[in-house]
């Protein structure tokens, strides 16, 4: 996966091995996304709490919070590493963060859950995972030419999907236990001693997502060096960092191209993550899947999804991000559509026999869309920030990309909260997916494919 360049650094570290470290945060950040966020986690906390509309909505009112917080300090984070000149420093910061966060999520427990804790500590992790990517996205340019970065981007995003398929085929063979039966996919007792009767197998995915951070978070720290370390003299204080960012957003309108990206980028990715957030706790609660059934859903996702951000990578170096991006949007929207039109009863309207396998085969292949868009245009969507992007203005930049991610991000959550609570149906919850798909791909069409440069 890796580029052919083979250019060494003042510290003789060659371009590879720099490529191969920025590949590995992908690796081992991915598994917050497929085991804590959608396939074990979130259907495990429907098991708790038993009723899968009350499930939903305190998930997405406890994501979307942790959703503002990310947006209010992204851009400021940024503008601050772009002053200091030190994005490493940062990773090491927001690294320890996540495992705090996900590790702390073993004492959710059955008897002695206590809810509000757990959607804390939850949202700890997830903004060490969000603040990360930001100083790592944006050491994407310093890894190859402008024509190389959409393939590089690509296979960094499917290295990190085969990773999370990894984690999750460890999780699901060995530790995650049957409810009813005790035993994981494989027929096993939770492994390590685990006691499945208190649901230490499930729980222990936070522990495991913790670890396994850390361990493969060592390459990217031995081998990624940061070109902006010490490049600058200003001091990254706050309040110039304020001052930098207040700038930023009045200029703004003089970039169009951009402005219009942070706009359409802002809502397709808040419905994807809508889509990661609630597929497993949707299945779970409209299909009454397992934690075991979300698990196997995941690998086809992730399997898809790895596959087709490759893919996407080369289409990407090929026709540029546009098209793959609004190629996936109006798949995602497709399935937006479609999911609200399945349940054990009836798909598309069509009345089915009670215990008809239909409704699991057909969200299985909505599952493999999901994936197979959801990777194509998340590598797609970094690659198109770094071509509207102002190259001096990199970290900044993603850190505007990240609070155009996160100023709407709570509007997902909470809409669909807000919709299911109101409705009592976890299927007429997800309406909301569809317009903000919409939204984006209306205003994706004042992006110009290499940046306002182009005009």
């Amino acid at each position: 996966m890796g580029a052919k360049r083979s250019g060494t650094d003042m510290t003789g570290i060659s371009t590879r091995k720099r490529i191969w470290g920025w590949f590995f945060f992908d690796w081992a950040s991915q598994p917050y996304n497929t085991l804590l966020i959608t396939f074990i986690f979130a259907p495990y906390i429907k098991e708790l709490m038993g009723d899968g509309s009350a499930a939903q909505s305190a998930w997405g009112f406890g994501i979307g919070a942790a959703g503002v917080i990310i947006a209010l300090l992204a851009p400021i984070l940024g503008a601050m590493a772009d002053l200091s000149g030190n994005r490493l420093r940062w990773v090491w910061l927001f690294s320890l963060l996540y495992v705090i966060g996900a590790a702390g999520l073993w004492f959710a427990a059955p008897g002695h859950f206590n809810l509000t804790l757990t959607l804390c500590l939850f949202a700890i992790g997830m903004i060490g995972m969000e603040f990360a990517t930001i100083f790592t996205n944006s050491m994407l340019p310093d890894l190859g030419t402008r024509e190389e970065i959409g393939r590089i981007s690509g296979n960094g995003w499917a290295f990190g999907y085969v990773g999370g398929l990894v984690s999750l085929v460890i999780m699901l063979g060995f530790f995650a236990e049957s409810a009813s039966t005790g035993k994981t996919f494989l027929g096993l007792a939770p492994a390590l001693g685990l006691d499945p009767a208190a649901r230490e197998g499930t729980r222990f995915v936070g522990p495991l997502t913790a670890i396994w951070y850390a361990v493969f978070m060592i390459p990217f720290f031995l081998w990624v060096r940061d070109p902006l370390t010490g490049a600058r003299s200003q001091r990254g204080t706050v309040v110039a960092a304020l001052c930098d960012v207040a700038h930023t957003l009045r200029r703004l309108p003089q970039r169009p191209s951009l402005f219009a990206y942070l706009a359409s980028s802002m809502f397709y990715r808040d419905a994807l993550n809508g889509m990661y957030v609630f597929g497993g706790i949707y299945a779970a609660g409209v299909l009454n899947w397992s934690v075991v059934d979300t698990g196997i859903f995941g690998i086809l996702a992730i399997v898809s999804g790895a596959i087709f951000a490759w893919a996407g990578g080369r289409a990407d170096q090929r026709f540029g991000p546009k098209p793959v991006i609004t190629a996936c949007i109006l798949l995602l929207t497709a399935v937006a559509i479609g999911i609200i039109f399945v349940s054990p009863a009836s798909v598309f309207g069509i009345a089915l026999p009670e215990g008809s396998a239909l409704p699991d085969i057909v969200f299985y292949i909505f599952g493999a869309i999901i994936g197979a868009a959801g990777g194509a245009i998340q590598s797609a969507s970094r690659t198109m920030l770094v071509r509207q992007a102002d190259p001096n203005r990199m970290t900044a930049s993603f850190g505007l990309y990240a609070l155009a991610g996160k100023a709407t991000s709570f509007i997902a959550p909470l809409a669909i909260g807000t919709v299911t609570l109101l409705s009592g149906s976890q299927q007429i919850g997800v309406s909301p997916l569809i317009f903000l798909f919409l939204l984006g791909l209306i205003l994706l069409r004042w992006v110009e494919p290499e940046g306002d440069a182009s005009r």
